[in-house]
């Protein structure tokens, strides 16, 4: 078998083989493949595509190139959930505990923000002691024992796709569906949950920018579950505007808890309890309507807050801070955005609310990046709201004054106004399970 008749082949739009895929990951996670006739396989695959079983055939490879996470040492069904990236997403520290309180279980590993989109793993470690390295033993015993950990990537987690990654960051394959899709699901696989909700985001703030290529990267994921034994289905939700009203990462677990406790934005709280709810059906709990009851009491109840109080004080974290967020390091200063015209807040460009944000110190701007977990983003004024000259549109935090003109100048750039009410999309817009695509 020889590289180079794999990638004629698929120049030529040929399907390749199960052993013709295999062959050309792991020659390339090995060495033995060279960078350029991986390029030119992936630039192939860009322009010709891949079928189904192709991508999810591509995947496994992928996933098998390096570690495989074995939980069977955790009881009971294991869930995850994964989002594409957005604005003010914490759904994780809401979802995940609402789940874990109606038993079933989350052992979930997580990434860290990159660029507008905030990570979840930073989001953590913004609460004063907490942890998200853990061993395995530590790992296994905190999920049997409370239903939920939720920690950073662990071992030799689909070098494959690390390898290939980078080269499409440099090659203009990073927007190829079957690429993007293996990619995510690659590791999805090789953390081992027996089921997945993929949260997919659409919108002006998302990868994904328009409905049709967030259902169809969707699909391509879905499909790439199912073929390889894991039962999986995706949420397509909006990101036109951010997620809840705080950005920033102490900020984010603030409205998280205030969300676990019942009085968080009515968006947030939505999302969350789609999200939830799907990962109970998928994990088998019920149909759809009696997965929904159940996590609505696990958030009425309390139940839910108290996971997340308990994964906390798990992982090393001060538990207090759940009871009072004030508890939180304070940004050294902040500044209001002030409307300087009557109408409406008509749309955001919530992309660039994020890079505001990061221009706060609140985002990475490249890996080496140092994050101030008190800056960012609290929004007073959202799409659809009515606004008057003078209103405060937002708060502003960081920790040096000086980073306050760019933000603010970005922050402004973002909003458009008009005479009339926008009529807003909705907040969950479709569902993609294995057998098809559901709109809202």
């Amino acid at each position: 078998m020889r590289m180079y008749d794999i990638i004629a082949k698929k120049r030529d739009g040929g399907t390749l083989t199960q052993e013709e895929i295999a062959f050309a990951v792991n020659g390339f996670a090995a060495g033995s493949i060279p960078d350029y006739q991986m390029s030119a396989l992936m630039m192939a695959v860009y322009l010709r595509g891949m079928t189904a079983t192709e991508t999810a055939q591509l995947t496994a490879a992928m996933a098998y190139s390096g570690d495989m996470v074995d939980l069977s040492g955790i009881g009971g069904v294991k869930a995850d959930k994964h989002s594409t990236g957005g604005v003010g997403d914490k759904t994780t520290l809401v979802a995940g505990p609402i789940v874990a309180a109606c038993g079933v279980k989350v052992a979930k590993m997580s990434g860290r923000g990159l660029g507008h989109t905030g990570g979840t793993l930073d989001k953590i470690e913004a609460i004063p002691g907490c942890s998200v390295s853990l061993t395995q033993e530590a790992f296994f015993r905190q999920v049997n024992d409370i239903g939920i950990a939720v920690i950073g990537q662990t071992g030799n987690l689909a070098p494959a796709d690390k390898k290939m990654y980078a080269l499409r960051d440099v090659t203009a394959t990073v927007s190829c569906i079957p690429l993007i899709a293996s990619s995510i699901m690659s590791k999805k696989l090789a953390s081992g949950a027996d089921c997945i909700l993929l949260d997919v985001k659409t919108g002006n703030g998302a990868f994904m920018k328009t409905l049709e290529d967030s259902i169809a990267l969707a699909k391509a994921m879905v499909d790439i579950g199912e073929h390889n034994g894991r039962r999986t289905a995706a949420l397509i939700t909006d990101m036109d505007t951010p997620l809840g009203r705080n950005i920033g990462n102490s900020l984010e677990v603030i409205e998280a808890v205030e969300t676990l406790r019942g009085k968080g934005p009515a968006d947030l709280t939505e999302v969350c309890l789609s999200l939830a709810s799907g990962m109970l059906w998928l994990a088998g709990r019920g149909g759809a309507a009696a997965c929904r009851a159940m996590a609505e009491d696990a958030l009425r109840s309390g139940a839910a807050l108290a996971k997340l109080r308990a994964m906390v004080a798990a992982q090393g974290g001060d538990p207090a801070v759940i009871d009072d967020p004030s508890g939180f390091p304070a940004a050294a200063y902040e500044q209001d955005v002030v409307c300087m015209q009557d109408g409406w807040l008509y749309a955001t460009d919530t992309e660039k609310i994020g890079i505001a944000a990061v221009l706060l110190g609140a985002g990475r701007e490249t890996k080496e990046s140092v994050i101030d977990p008190a800056a960012g983003i609290r929004l007073l004024k959202k799409a659809g709201d009515p606004v008057k000259k003078g209103d405060v549109l937002a708060r502003l935090y960081a920790g040096d004054a000086a980073k306050f003109a760019a933000a603010e100048e970005k922050f402004h750039s973002a909003l458009t106004f008009a005479a009339r009410r926008p009529q807003l999309p909705a907040l969950v817009l479709a569902r993609v399970d294995k057998d098809g695509v559901t709109r809202f």
